[in-house]
Formats: structure tokens, C-alpha cells, sequence
């Protein structure tokens, strides 16, 4: 502890409150966060000549902080408003002696007042009552009732470890976490002796408290990068950061932050796959980034189906490290609390978590969540996840045959060029990249739950008792949808998520990237029940409704785009702080293989609300005219979103114009008909959609005619389709582009390149 203040040596204790935002919204019909009206007294603003008398009806006692004076005159008032946690204390305690009891001697302690000196005033405390009970509390009788008392202080099935299964505190890695447990018994003086460069740790991360002016600073939504370092084996990558700059140097001796059980296990791993050089790995690096608990955005990583094993590797398992570090540090936790608990009698149990001390819980246990988007991509992470566990904790892996049965790789569906009766012993049709990614299992509506147990792991563990949730966008929105339709159903264990994992995000714009948004946006919201949850330790910024800016997000994916952006500047708040990976591009232009003119038109966009209205009417002005009255045909429109492709095709109606379509949604003897039809001249125009060529990577043929109506999002695509124009007599492509373009332009033609073209006075730019 710190040195005491003069309050303490006279013997009063320190005040403890917690400030809550300012704005307080009104409660809703959910019985586990029913709050207590603030009576008139309260919502008043405080003037100084308030401060020295506090208002009565917000003492239970009745008993002015004026008769202490005496008492306290040499000291500054000691009173502050209740905090979220008094008030729930005390709404409880209308239904619960016990709790009014508790919430009684806490409004003591907080006085500096003891029991006997609440014998002294108890007369003026009897006098007070009816002018308090005038007042009233304004609503704040329990909704949980007599029912739920007898849970209070007592684990819940929801947030608790099984007693069955963790009754013993884990003692069987002898002093490997001492230093966790001094962490708990001295937090305070451990975590404000921790280096600037690991000030974010765990125990840091969860303790902190916000104040008001942190929050509402928060709520801007204003980060300034503040520092940039060299990204480890990227050079032309670099990472800039808010707030302080995350340390490079090597701390092996304090395992960089890790549980020592899991730092040996992850050694031995590395040592075992032939490396040595584990403090200067870029999975070390990027774990010691993720251990400061800040939120991540790294959209550069070269993912395992495009040659980039070794890399895409190296992240998963920093990430998968850090998501079991928290949820064994959060065990650990927990059961050592409950430890010592269980060394106090049942009587004296309230008069112990008074002290604030065990506030180490969320509203559910799950604290961790991966949103991937295929199945054979979680089934990757999951195995990964368990031969990353030590092996102590997993003796048992239950329902690992169901897990491999419904992810593992599936038969490989039949592409249309074997189909037409060509061996599957010749050369594949397809790229490698699209063998690999779709090779296996490819169900993207999953959601699956893991628990961890002292000595087991358990797959399709129920939710509310899980630790773990693995789930692709469409699974976890079809719960909520449930959830919001069958009044039975909840989402209440996406209230606690304090780990959230985006991986191959890049996979989940192909997709539908709007359901990301609406999964993030219900993290973190207070339950609509108590799932058997100890109120008495839920750590105070959940029930100050500050869940949210302790949330770390960490977004990966092979690009970024405007959607990914959007996201982690407007969703992400965590008050650790923000970093983001910044990369200069080399293009893709020297990978295609034919000499074909590309010519680049830029177009004027007042606005990014405006640039899809604005290169709309640049094609129908300036790029449709050239091609109505074409005679040859085998003109190909490349369109990278949806959205577009509906307002093109409306528009070739509208003018009567020869096109056939291969979208996302086009039934295959539709698209079969089409390829025909545009291969034989009966068909002049084909709009083909990025996410068409992603499902399927067709090669088509015939095209005399390309042009590129917005550049793809991913950069491979690009020559990929130049280099379908082999055997067109023109061997012209025509790309449109605005200064919103930015983040694909680079990726395709370079980072230098990009810059000249947007910022040059000429608006034709022509690549050969």
C-alpha cells in the first residue's frame, strides 16, 4: 500500500467511490440493472457551501457529515456522490437484510464512522427515517427479489468455475505464478511499479477506473498517433501507436507478461518447430503488443493461403497466446478469491466483500471471442488453441471427435472445367490460393463454446459457462436475431467480452461486413437477467456501463478497406489505446503477364457520400457512350461491390443495351448460359462482380473489351483479370477511379504511384 493519509492516522478510513458518467441513462425493463432514482436533493449541481453538509437522503443513516466536523475539521470533505455499486447495494437491499445490513456498514466505512459511533447517533438516526422515507428512493426495490438473495455471495453457475472440477486452487505449478498472486495481494503498489512499456498489463487494464473526464474524452472518438516503429520482418511495414510507445526490448525474465506455465509450454513449441530465436520473433513482438491490452488493427498480414504461412502462423499464435493468458489469469482469479472466501465464515462473508477486494468479475463468464469466417479457418484456430494449452490442462478434450466431424476438411467441390470431363489428375483450374482457402470446410454459419478446466478442455460447452466463443458473423448474428424474436432467448453471455479476435477480415468483406458492425455494437450491453452472477463482485466499470472502453479489439487482415476503418476508429474506444499497422505498397502491375495499355480515368467526387452518384454518371456520360454502338462486343465490366452492380444493370436496361450477368446470386445455369452467350457474341456486354470471381475465380472468355468500373479490393485480382484479355485483339483496359479509391489504388499500383495520380493536375494516367 501506499503511505497513508492523514485521514488514516486519525483513524478514518479512505474513501473509496468510483465516479460514473455524467449522463446517466434511464433504466429499462432489466432486472439485474434496476437502479435507484436520484432524489431531487441529489440531481441539484453541488455548490461549495454544500460541500461541508451532505444532503440527508443520500446517507441511509439520515446522519449529516456537518455533526462530524468536529471530528475532521483539519481534513478536505470526504463525501461524494454514491457510486453505481452503492446504488445496487441498496436497491438490493430492500429485499435482502443481509444486503441492507452490508449496504449500512459500508455508508460507515465510507463516513469514517464505526458501530459504536452508530449506536451514539442512533436516536437521530430514528428521527431521520420518516423524512427520509418522504424522499423516498425512487423505484429502487429489487426486481430480483427474495428468490435470488440466498445466491448473493455465492457462486453463480454463469460466471463461476464448477466446485466439482476446480475446487483446488491450482497449485500444482507450485511458484510458477507467484507473482500473479502478489499482483492480487498488493495490486496497487505492484501495478505502479511496472515500466511504462507494460503499464497496460492485465491486472492494470482491469483495474483501472475511469473518471469522467477520461470517459467523455473517450466518447470523442479522437486518437492521435504519437509514435511509429519498425514492424519486425516487414520492411516496408511500420506501427504507430497512441498514447506511450510500446517498448522493443526483450523482458524474457518476466515472461513478457505471460503465466509462466504457458510461457515454458509456448517455448517449447517454438524450440521443438526448429527456431531459437524466440525473444526477437515477430509472434513475441506482436504478443507483447497484444499483452498491452491496446486495441489492434493489423491489415497487412500476409495470410496463410497466399504463401504467407509462416507469417499468418506467427500471429495466430501470439493472439491465441494472449486470449488463454487472459483466460487463465482471469481463472486464477477467481479461484483464489473464492479461496479465501471460503476461509471466513458464512456470517462475516457480506462484512469481507465490503472491502471492495474481490471485485474481479464481469456480468457472464465468457471473456473471450474469435469471429472467423469459415469453418475450416476456426477448425485451424481451435486445434491450434489446444496444442498451445499446457499439457497439464488437457488431459481431456471432450467432443473433439464432433468438433473434427463437423469443421474437417469436406470433399472438394467440383469446379466446372471437371465437370466438362477433364481429370482431376491434370493441372488444377483454379489458383492455389482458392484450393487452399476453400479446400475444406467451408460453412460459414458455426458458433462453438470452450471451457476451461483445471485439467480439461471442453468443446460445445454452453455458453454462459464457456470461456472461450468461436463464431462466424452469420452464426452470431442468427443468435441475436433469436434473441430479439423469442422473448425465452438472450445474448446476455456477449455482456462480458473483454478479448474480442477478428481473423482473415479480409475473408469476412466477401461476405457481409454489416454484421460485424451489428455484433460489435451488442457487445458489452447490460443483461437482460442475472444468470446466477455474484453481484457483490462484479468489478465496478460493468456496472458503471463502462464495459465498452475495456473491450480490446484486434482486427486482422490481408488489407484494409473504408468498412475496416470505420470500425476501429468509431467502435473501438478501449482506454489502453489504439495501435494500427501503416504500409507502403510495391503494386501488382509486374505480374501481369501481357502488354496491355491500362489506362487510369480519374473522376471529381465532392464527397465520399457522393463518389458512388458521381462515377455512376461519369460511365453513363463518358464511358457508355464509346461502347452502345460497338459492333464486336466482348466488353467486360468488372465491378467490386454489389451495390454497383444492381445500379449498372438497371442502367443497361434502362438503355436497352445486349449485357448478361455473373453475380454473387446468379444461379449456376444462369451463369453456365451466360459465359455462352458472351463467348459467341450474343451477349456484347457481361458484368462480373469481385465477390463472383472470389467464390468461383471463373476464366472468362472472349473478352476483347475490359473495363474496370471499381478497382477490386483484393490486389491479386487485379492481373489476374488483365490477364484474361490473352487472345483479345485490343488488349486495352479502361480503370475508373476517384480520390476515395485510395487504400485499392495503392495496393494495385503502388504507394508512390497513388500519391502522383491523386494529387496530379492531369486526370488520364495510362500503364503499359
Amino acid at each position: 500500500m501506499m503511505g497513508k493519509s492523514l485521514a488514516e492516522k486519525k483513524g478514518l478510513k479512505k474513501l473509496k467511490t468510483r465516479e460514473t458518467i455524467k449522463t446517466v441513462k434511464q433504466p429499462i425493463k432489466r432486472p439485474f440493472n434496476d437502479k435507484p432514482e436520484m432524489t431531487k436533493a441529489a440531481k441539484k449541481p453541488r455548490k461549495k457551501s454544500d460541500d461541508k453538509v451532505a444532503n440527508d437522503s443520500l446517507l441511509t443513516s439520515g446522519h449529516s457529515l456537518k455533526e462530524l466536523s468536529n471530528s475532521v475539521n483539519q481534513e478536505e470533505d470526504i463525501f461524494r456522490e454514491p457510486s453505481v455499486f452503492d446504488n445496487l447495494l441498496k436497491a438490493l437491499g430492500s429485499g435482502s437484510e443481509k444486503l441492507a445490513t452490508l449496504y449500512k456498514k459500508r455508508q460507515l466505512e465510507q463516513e469514517g464512522r464505526s458501530d459504536s459511533e452508530e449506536d451514539k447517533i442512533a436516536t437521530f438516526e430514528s428521527a431521520s427515517l420518516s423524512e427520509e422515507e418522504d424522499v423516498g428512493t425512487g423505484g429502487c426495490e429489487s426486481s430480483l427479489g427474495d428468490a435470488e438473495e440466498d445466491d448473493l455471495g455465492e457462486h453463480g453457475p454463469a460466471d463461476m468455475l464448477e466446485q466439482t472440477e476446480e475446487d483446488e486452487t491450482g497449485d500444482e505449478d507450485g511458484n510458477s505464478d507467484a507473482g500473479d498472486s502478489q499482483d492480487l495481494e498488493i495490486s496497487g503498489q505492484t501495478i505502479l511499479d511496472e515500466p511504462e512499456s507494460t503499464r497496460f498489463s492485465f491486472h492494470r487494464h482491469l483495474g483501472h477506473i475511469l473518471t469522467n473526464e477520461e470517459v467523455d474524452e473517450l466518447m470523442k472518438n479522437k486518437w492521435k498517433f504519437k509514435w511509429e516503429l519498425p514492424a519486425i520482418s516487414m520492411p516496408v511495414s511500420r506501427w504507430a501507436g497512441t498514447g506511450d510507445q510500446v517498448s522493443m526490448e526483450t523482458n524474457s525474465d518476466q515472461n513478457y507478461g505471460l503465466m509462466q506455465k504457458l510461457y515454458n509450454h509456448w517455448l517449447d513449441i517454438y524450440k521443438t518447430s526448429g527456431f531459437s530465436d524466440f525473444d526477437t520473433s515477430r509472434q513475441r513482438f506482436f504478443f507483447s503488443l497484444c499483452s498491452s491490452y491496446r486495441d489492434i488493427l493489423h491489415c497487412n498480414k500476409k495470410p496463410f493461403y497466399l504463401k504467407g504461412n509462416e507469417e499468418d502462423s506467427s500471429i495466430m499464435d501470439a493472439y491465441i497466446m494472449h486470449a488463454l493468458n487472459h483466460v487463465y489469469k482471469t481463472r486464477d482469479l477467481v479461484i483464489k478469491s473464492d479461496a479465501k472466501l471460503a476461509k471466513h465464515q458464512e456470517g462475516n462473508k457480506e462484512e469481507v466483500l465490503r472491502g471492495g477486494t474481490f471485485l474481479d468479475q464481469g456480468f457472464t463468464r465468457p471473456k473471450v471471442m474469435f469471429i472467423l469466417p469459415l469453418g475450416s479457418i476456426a477448425l485451424r484456430v481451435v486445434k491450434r488453441l489446444i496444442q498451445l494449452t499446457p499439457i497439464s490442462n488437457k488431459a481431456n478434450v471432450e467432443h473433439m471427435d464432433r468438433f473434427s466431424e463437423e469443421f474437417g476438411t469436406g470433399d472438394v467441390e467440383d469446379d466446372d472445367e471437371q465437370k466438362d470431363g477433364s481429370s482431376k489428375s491434370q493441372k488444377p483450374a483454379k489458383p492455389a490460393d482458392f484450393q487452399i482457402l476453400f479446400g475444406g470446410n467451408n460453412n460459414d454459419h458455426f458458433m462453438l463454446g470452450i471451457k476451461f478446466t483445471k485439467r480439461s478442455i471442453k468443446l460445445y460447452s454452453d455458453f454462459y459457462s464457456s470461456d472461450i466463443i468461436v463464431a462466424s458473423p452469420l452464426g452470431l448474428i442468427t443468435k441475436i436475431g433469436e434473441a430479439e424474436v423469442e422473448k425465452e432467448k438472450d445474448v446476455d453471455y456477449l455482456s462480458s467480452i473483454e478479448v474480442l479476435i477478428i481473423d482473415h477480415a479480409d475473408v469476412i468483406t466477401m461476405q457481409n461486413w454489416s454484421h460485424v458492425n451489428t455484433l460489435v455494437e451488442q457487445l458489452n450491453r447490460m443483461p437482460f437477467n442475472q444468470h446466477g452472477t455474484d453481484v457483490m463482485r462484479i468489478r465496478p466499470w460493468y456496472l458503471d456501463g463502462h464495459a465498452h472502453f475495456y473491450r480490446q479489439t484486434i482486427l486482422l487482415g490481408s488489407f484494409l478497406n473504408p468498412d475496416m476503418n470505420a470500425l476501429f476508429n468509431r467502435l473501438c474506444v478501449n482506454h489502453a489505446g489504439k495501435v494500427k499497422s501503416m504500409t507502403e505498397y510495391k503494386g501488382v502491375l509486374p505480374k501481369i503477364l501481357l502488354e496491355v495499355r491500362q489506362v487510369y480515368e480519374r473522376f471529381d467526387a465532392p464527397s465520399i457520400a457522393e463518389a458512388d452518384d458521381a462515377r455512376l454518371d461519369y460511365f453513363c456520360k463518358k464511358v457508355f457512350p464509346k461502347i452502345k454502338d460497338s459492333i464486336e462486343g466482348g466488353i467486360m465490366l468488372f465491378i467490386s461491390s454489389y451495390f454497383e452492380f444492381v445500379r449498372i444493370r438497371n442502367f443497361l436496361k434502362s438503355q436497352n443495351a445486349s449485357f448478361c450477368l455473373l453475380g454473387e446470386y446468379t444461379k449456376q445455369s444462369d451463369i453456365s448460359r451466360a459465359r455462352v452467350w458472351f463467348f459467341e457474341g450474343k451477349r456484347k456486354i457481361m458484368l462480373y462482380t469481385e465477390r463472383a470471381h472470389f467464390y468461383h475465380r471463373y476464366k472468362i472468355r472472349g473478352i476483347q473489351n475490359l473495363i474496370i468500373y471499381s478497382l477490386p479490393e483484393r490486389k491479386e485480382f487485379y492481373p489476374e483479370i488483365i490477364n484474361m484479355l490473352d487472345g483479345s485483339k485490343n488488349m486495352m483496359c479502361n480503370v475508373l477511379f476517384s480520390r476515395f479509391d485510395h487504400l485499392r489504388l495503392e495496393r494495385i499500383v503502388g504507394t508512390s504511384a497513388a500519391k502522383r495520380m491523386l494529387s496530379s493536375d492531369k486526370n488520364i494516367f495510362v500503364f503499359t
